[in-house]
């Protein structure tokens, strides 16, 4: 049986991959992942949308009228599981050691989202639907605006359960992230089955969910007992559970069964509770440019920083130290961060980026973030 760990390759402390280990007798850089086979380090699920841009425009076109857009029509790749597995390409997860998984429509649009993926490194499982084209968000930005979103689910909505699960069999992952669920369909539906079969795989669950469309929280509700992390704003978070204090909130969350909740409150920073901590963090002082993406490069920069932390010694991570939760919270952060400084959802998610501000600003928040451990009943 082959056995895979977690190296930093060549002494690169920022190039994380999964390494065949053979006979062979490893340095210190090298930690087991653990005793169970794996074929990738991170699978990413959730929805693939092709952004189309028209930016500086000089005002929206009334009825009947030509506005020409001055910068041009520009198209890029987004959406949860193309972002979250491409950030991650750029901070340092090693080429084909990260997998995207979704759906798009037998069109150019889907053509342009695969090749994307693949030209990043990205392995793409990919589901071409015949019944909807792939999903599309038109962004019209008025010079001095702020942005306009039209948008169709178009393919996401039909994801199919099967396909993710064939994945998950095939690739058992270290970590499993879900990306906007709530706008997935059948896969919502079977959310819950689909989180249970990761967990049987021994993987680490990650979900960023969406407010659902078409239904409420119920289908949620239903799989936290089997989510790790769970990462939303907090307006998502008030949504679900019904609390303003996103404190209480995140205590809601835990009592369902989740293991780390994480609420981002944007530039008032973020809430991160566990059964043993607490942690208030504030947010870094950047340019706010373009908020696009933030959530998504927050997540990778978590989950960048929790492969480096946890590869070597899975665990519960609801037992993690109140430093190493502070340390991955703050790579995350970091991310986030760097994403807003830029036009565009992964423009500036670079690991140049990210190591520039940890340098920069890291310490001081480290200092000002809040740690209250929690008493437990005697």
């Amino acid at each position: 049986m082959k056995i895979y760990s977690c190296v930093a390759k060549g002494g690169n402390k920022n190039l994380i991959s999964l390494h065949h280990l053979g006979n062979e007798i490893e340095t210190a850089d090298t930690y087991m992942l653990d005793r169970t086979m794996r074929r990738m380090l991170v699978t990413c699920a959730g929805v693939l949308v092709a952004d189309i841009f028209a930016a500086d425009l000089p005002k929206v076109s009334g009825p009947g009228e030509l506005t020409i857009a001055p910068k041009g029509i520009e198209m890029h790749t987004g959406g949860h599981s193309a972002n979250v597995s491409i950030n991650l390409r750029e901070m340092g997860v090693s080429e084909g050691e990260v997998s995207s998984v979704g759906a798009i429509g037998e069109d150019l649009f889907g053509d342009f989202i695969e090749g994307v993926l693949k030209s990043q490194g990205v392995v793409a499982h990919l589901q071409r639907i015949q019944e909807a084209g792939t999903s599309k968000n038109l962004i019209l930005v008025v010079t001095g605006e702020d942005r306009r979103f039209h948008v169709d689910v178009g393919a996401n909505w039909h994801l199919s359960p099967e396909h993710v699960q064939s994945v998950l069999a095939e690739e058992k992952p270290f970590i499993f992230y879900v990306g906007a669920t709530g706008i997935l369909g059948k896969f919502d539906e079977k959310l819950h089955h689909i989180l249970q079969t990761a967990k049987g795989y021994s993987c680490l669950t990650f979900v960023d969910p969406v407010v659902p469309y078409k239904r409420g929280w119920d289908f949620l509700f239903h799989a936290l007992k089997w989510v790790d992390i769970f990462h939303c704003n907090n307006f998502e978070a008030s949504s679900m559970t019904g609390e303003k204090d996103p404190r209480k909130a995140a205590e809601a969350l835990n009592k369902e069964g989740v293991r780390l909740a994480i609420i981002t409150m944007g530039g008032q920073g973020l809430i991160a509770k566990t059964e043993e901590n607490t942690l208030e963090m504030p947010a870094l002082k950047v340019p706010l440019i373009d908020p696009s993406g933030a959530g998504d490069a927050f997540c990778s920069g978590m989950i960048y920083k929790l492969v480096q932390k946890t590869c070597s010694r899975p665990r519960d991570i609801s037992k993690l130290s109140a430093e190493d939760l502070s340390d991955i919270l703050l790579e995350g952060a970091a991310a986030g961060a760097s994403c807003v400084t830029a036009v565009g959802t992964r423009t500036a998610v670079t690991r140049e980026n990210v190591n520039r501000l940890l340098k920069e600003q890291g310490q001081k928040i480290l200092e000002k973030t809040s740690k209250t451990a929690e008493r437990r009943a005697q």
